[in-house]
């Protein structure tokens, strides 16, 4: 039998740091582990010193080259105001691996980081912007220096594109997290970013634990089903020129917030997609319920990419499905983002 060697997507949160104080972050909050750290088996926090370092870092990367990795989401954190990152990136492509960076786009203010993204050849920047509406924006993702905001995300994403010219890459997309006060960002979020010329958009449901401060007034429900479907609906029959996730997308969606876990027959968690942590540790999906059920980690740290991500079995079926699972799925699917034609 020949061994499978389909691609694997690994979403690397490199760093630990951000620059803003997003209030439904994965990473919890600076103010409550102020107050006491998580200790939890995966858990994150901005304020982490168990970061791997920059050699640790490339040691991993310098054994990409042949193994089965094709792509790499570099999010953080925010990974762009880490100085070395820009290496990091470089050692990546190097290798012939696809890069995508995830930021707020804050960073992208900068001319010299710029010219860097675009230089190393950067297959795609995703910023993130929850809401045209630059309240609503800043005061679920507040700067941590009180000065940024939804300004200089979007005249970091006009920086970018305007660089980039008639460059193929990179291209650009917005991702927004949807929450109960905010559905109507899934048209209206596509609007804005067909509006600075991206070149993609993503709406993704928030993913929230039953015990966060902030679930019973964000989190999504089956009250808020139709109202999404709906949204949905419009966004898909609206041509405009931005890219969005396959059309099973919104299905899936719906199906998160109408059943919070659940089963996942085939899942490509562990087999074509994979988790890195800011310390290193691997895990098979970024799902917290999947972190949680994940007795030991294994590690980057001095191994080898081609024994990690080894020819791999068949997909396997997963009773841990939830909502964290669905916003895998345009990651899966990013090929489509990085066409030239606009996919119908």
């Amino acid at each position: 039998m020949t061994a499978d060697l389909s691609p694997v997507t690994l979403l690397w949160a490199l760093r630990s740091p951000c620059n803003l104080g997003c209030r439904y972050c994965y990473f919890g909050t600076i103010e409550e582990h102020r107050e006491a750290m998580p200790q939890q088996s995966g858990a994150m926090s901005h304020l982490a010193r168990t970061d791997l370092d920059l050699t640790a870092i490339t040691a991993f990367v310098h054994t990409l080259p042949g193994s089965r990795v094709k792509r790499i989401f570099i999010a953080g954190g925010e990974p762009l105001i880490w100085p070395p990152v820009m290496e990091v990136i470089a050692a990546i492509k190097a290798a012939d691996v696809q890069v995508v960076l995830c930021t707020n786009g804050i960073p992208l203010n900068r001319p010299e980081l710029v010219d860097r993204i675009i230089t190393l050849g950067v297959d795609a920047v995703s910023v993130s912007v929850d809401s045209p509406d630059a309240r609503y924006n800043d005061t679920w993702r507040p700067a941590r220096n009180g000065k940024h905001g939804h300004q200089d995300v979007i005249g970091g994403i006009q920086a970018l594109i305007a660089a980039r010219g008639s460059r193929p890459s990179p291209k650009v997309g917005l991702y927004s997290v949807i929450t109960r006060l905010n559905i109507d960002v899934i048209r209206a979020g596509a609007v804005l970013a067909s509006e600075l010329g991206c070149d993609y958009f993503v709406p993704q449901p928030i993913a929230l634990d039953r015990g966060h401060a902030l679930h019973t007034q964000l989190s999504l429900t089956g009250g808020d089903a139709d109202p999404m479907s709906e949204a949905f609906t419009q966004l898909y029959h609206s041509g405009m020129p931005v890219r969005l996730p396959d059309p099973s997308y919104p299905g899936k969606v719906v199906d998160s917030i109408t059943h919070e876990s659940g089963f996942v027959s085939g899942c490509f968690g562990g087999t074509n997609l994979f988790f890195i942590q800011p310390d290193g540790s691997l895990y098979d999906c970024p799902s917290s319920l999947k972190i949680t059920a994940t007795a030991t980690a294994r590690t980057i740290r001095d191994a080898d990419a081609h024994t990690l991500f080894a020819a791999a079995g068949p997909c396997t079926d997963c009773a841990l499905f939830s909502r964290d699972c669905v916003n895998m799925w345009p990651l899966m699917g990013f090929d489509r983002f990085l066409t030239e034609q606009v996919p119908t």
